[in-house]
C-alpha cells in the first residue's frame, strides 16, 4: 500500500448514499475519512482536525463546492481540494482550478481514479507542508541563539564556541539538565561555515532501542512490519549540516558501534539496506553524566567518545554562576509577559537568588512562568514563587559540596547540605519526591528536569520501586 494512503480525506457530498460508498470504499484502501453532508458542516470539520484532501461536490446545500473551495484558500495551510460533480463544464473546471483545485472528476468515475487523484494531492501536500517547515527551520537558523549571561564562566564557553564553529571538529558539550547545551550546539552550527545546512536534534533518551536506529538511520521499504516506504533517517537528513546527539550517553552498546562507524567512514546503511549511503555530516553530542564514570562501567565506549570529544565546551550550572539568574530572570520575563513584564519585588528577587537551581535554566523558566501567572497588579514577590524555592532561607537547597566534604558543626541546625555530592542530589530528589507522593512527572517538573533524567537518577539511587 503506497505511503499517502493513510492521508487525512473529508468528504463533502449532499448525497447521502454516494457519500457512504465513497467513504466506505476510501477507508477500505486505508485513507482516513471524515464526511460531511454539506459545505457548512465540512467548514466545520475542517476547524476541528486536520485535513490533508478535501473532495468538495459543487452542487451542495447552504454553501456550495465553489464557495467553500473559496473559503478553504482563505485558511492557513489548507488542504488540497479534488472538485466532483455530475454536471461538469468547461467553465466550472476553468473557475476550480483558478479558485486553487488540485483537481476536477465529473461523475461518475471509479474508485482507481478516485484513489490515484486523491494520492498524488495527498503527495502534493505533504511537500507543501514539508518546503514550509523547511523555510521556518533556516528562518531559526539565520541568527545567533541569544545566549544571556554576564558571568566568566559563560563567557569562556563563548569564547570556546567561537573558536571552534569555523572548524569541523566534533563537538562534545558537558553540563547538567537545564545548562543550554542544546543552544551552545545551536551557536555552534550558526557560526559554522554549515550554517545554511540543517541543524538536526535527536535526544537519545528520548526514544525506545528498538525505534532509535531506524529514528537515526532510517530504513528501507520492507524492513520491518511497518515499513511501508523508506523512511530517511536523522544523519541522512543532516548531510551537509550539523547533528545534533543530546543526551548520548544513553545511545544503546550496538547504536555506539553502528554509530562510531558512521562517523569514521562517513558511510552507513539503512536498516534493511544493502546499499552504503554516504554523508558529510558534523557532530556535536551533549551530556549530563559524568564521563569517566559511564566509560569505566562499561556503559559507553571510549572509542566512540574519543571521536566526538575531538572538542570539550563544559557548561557550568546556574548554582556556580549566580550573578546570571538577574540578567536570565529579566530576559525570561519579557517574554513571558508581553509588553509589559511584572516587576520582581526584593523579596522574590532575594529568595531566587539564594535558590541553588538543581534544574539550573530551565527550573527558573518554569518558576517564572508560574509567578507570571500569579502575580498581581504587576508585581511578583515571594508568594508567587513554588514553595521550595520561596522557603529558602538564605542557604542553596542545592550545592556544589566537594567530594571529601564532611559535616560541620552547626550544620543542621543552619539548614545547609553537606556531604558528597552524590549525596546531595539524591537527598534532594527524595526530598522532591516525597513532597509530590513519589510521582516521578510532579518531581521532575519541581526539580526543573526532564522525567527520563530524573529515572536514571533514580535507577542510579535504587529508588525505582517506590514510583508512581
Amino acid at each position: 500500500m503506497n505511503e499517502q494512503r493513510d492521508a487525512r480525506l473529508l468528504i463533502a457530498e449532499d448525497e447521502s448514499n454516494l457519500r457512504l460508498v465513497l467513504q466506505k470504499e476510501l477507508q477500505r484502501l486505508g485513507y482516513r475519512v471524515q464526511a460531511a453532508p454539506d459545505g457548512e458542516a465540512a467548514l466545520r470539520k475542517l476547524e476541528e482536525s486536520n485535513v490533508d484532501v478535501l473532495l468538495c461536490d459543487i452542487n451542495m446545500p447552504h454553501i456550495d463546492g465553489m464557495e467553500l473551495l473559496r473559503r478553504v484558500h482563505e485558511r492557513p495551510n489548507p488542504p488540497e481540494v479534488i472538485m466532483l460533480t455530475g454536471q461538469g463544464t468547461i467553465e466550472t473546471a476553468v473557475e476550480a482550478m483558478r479558485l486553487g483545485a488540485y483537481d476536477y472528476l465529473t461523475k461518475p468515475y471509479s474508485i482507481n481514479e478516485l484513489d490515484v487523484r486523491v494520492r498524488q494531492a495527498a503527495e502534493k501536500r505533504n511537500l507543501r507542508v514539508d518546503n514550509q517547515r523547511l523555510r521556518a527551520q533556516i528562518q531559526r537558523q539565520s541568527a545567533m541563539p541569544e545566549i544571556v549571561s554576564q558571568s566568566q564562566a559563560m563567557a569562556e564557553a563563548i569564547r570556546l564556541v567561537e573558536r571552534v564553529a569555523p572548524s569541523d571538529a566534533s563537538v562534545l558539550i558537558t553540563g547538567e539538565s537545564g545548562t543550554g547545551k542544546e543552544l551552545i550546539a545551536q551557536a555552534i552550527h550558526r557560526l559554522s561555515s554549515r550554517a545554511n545546512g540543517s541543524f538536526i536534534d535527536l535526544n537519545c533518551a528520548a526514544f525506545q532501542e528498538s525505534l532509535l536506529e531506524s529514528e537515526l538511520f532510517g530504513y528501507e521499504a520492507g524492513a520491518f512490519s511497518g515499513a511501508k516506504a523508506r523512511k530517511l533517517g536523522l544523519i541522512e537528513l543532516a548531510d551537509g549540516g550539523t547533528l545534533f546527539l543530546d543526551e548520548v550517553t544513553e545511545l544503546p552498546a550496538n547504536l555506539q558501534a553502528k554509530l562510531l562507524r558512521a562517523i569514521e567512514t562517513r558511510t552507513f546503511f539503512r536498516v534493511g539496506g544493502v546499499r552504503k549511503v554516504e554523508v558529510n555530516v558534523r557532530i556535536v553530542a551533549a551530556t549530563n553524566r559524568n564521563l569517566d564514570t559511564v566509560v569505566n562501567d562499561g556503559a559507553f565506549r571510549a572509542d566512540l567518545l574519543y571521536r566526538i570529544n575531538s572538542f570539550q565546551i563544559h557548561l557550568a550550572p546556574l548554582r556556580e554562576r549566580p550573578e546570571d539568574i538577574e540578567p536570565l530572570m529579566h530576559h525570561m520575563l519579557k517574554q513571558l509577559g508581553g509588553a509589559n513584564p511584572p516587576e520582581v519585588m526584593p523579596d522574590a528577587l532575594a529568595q531566587m537568588r539564594s535558590y541553588g537551581w538543581p534544574g539550573n535554566v530551565r527550573q527558573l523558566r518554569n518558576c517564572l512562568e508560574r509567578a507570571v501567572l500569579l502575580s498581581n497588579e504587576g508585581k511578583i514577590t515571594a508568594r508567587e514563587l513554588p514553595p521550595e524555592i520561596a522557603r529558602t532561607n538564605g542557604s542553596m537547597l542545592y550545592v556544589a559540596a566537594q567530594p571529601s566534604a564532611t559535616a560541620t558543626p552547626g550544620a543542621e541546625d543552619s539548614g545547609a547540605v553537606t556531604g558528597s555530592l552524590r549525596d546531595i542530589e539524591k537527598q534532594q530528589i527524595i526530598t522532591a519526591l516525597e513532597r509530590v507522593g513519589w510521582h516521578r512527572g510532579k518531581a521532575a517538573e519541581v526539580l526543573g528536569i526532564s522525567p527520563s533524567t530524573l529515572y536514571r537518577r533514580l535507577r542510579d539511587y535504587n529508588l525505582e520501586g517506590r514510583l508512581r
